[in-house]
């Protein structure tokens, strides 16, 4: 009986398998977000809006200070019509740095808050801080990859707050 209850409150090789596979799983979530939350300010940066609208899901919403848009089609009209897209492979000369990202995970369904850094040059094309917000997020896997399912931009400071 001592033998039989040892063996069955010890954890199966299966079950520690099935464990690691689902935390492995989670850190490969996590960098895949992470790697679309960076290609989001690249693309942006570069000024690509088509890369950057397929970074949202089919019904993908973008909110900010140029209004919201629903859908990749849309979310690429938007931008289109308030900065223009014009790939630059070189960069546009701004840059979005994105840092302290706290992303969760359940299932095919993520959150997170990443803040966010506007850098531009200054007349003598030095780093100037433009802008500083953060980002509130949704994520949704779709077709088997992280898609934004809702990206709101919130602006903590910016030049007209001054």
């Amino acid at each position: 009986p001592i033998a039989a209850t040892l063996f069955v409150a010890l954890p199966s090789a299966a079950d520690d398998l099935a464990t690691l596979a689902q935390r492995v799983q989670v850190l490969e979530d996590r960098e895949e977000i992470r790697a679309l939350i960076l290609a989001y300010g690249q693309a942006h940066d570069h000024r690509d809006y088509r890369a950057f609208a397929s970074l949202f899901a089919a019904n993908g919403e973008w909110i900010g200070g140029l209004g919201s848009a629903k859908g990749p089609d849309a979310i690429f009209t938007l931008m289109d019509k308030s900065i223009g897209h014009s790939p630059l492979p070189e960069g546009s000369g701004t840059f979005h740095v994105m840092t302290n990202d706290r992303i969760k995970i359940d299932g095919d369904r993520a959150s997170s808050t990443t803040k966010w850094l506007y850098i531009t040059a200054a007349d003598d094309n030095s780093p100037k801080l433009t802008y500083l917000g953060h980002y509130d997020d949704e994520f949704v896997r779709e077709n088997g990859r992280w898609r934004f399912s809702k990206r709101q931009s919130v602006s903590d400071i910016s030049p007209l707050r001054r």
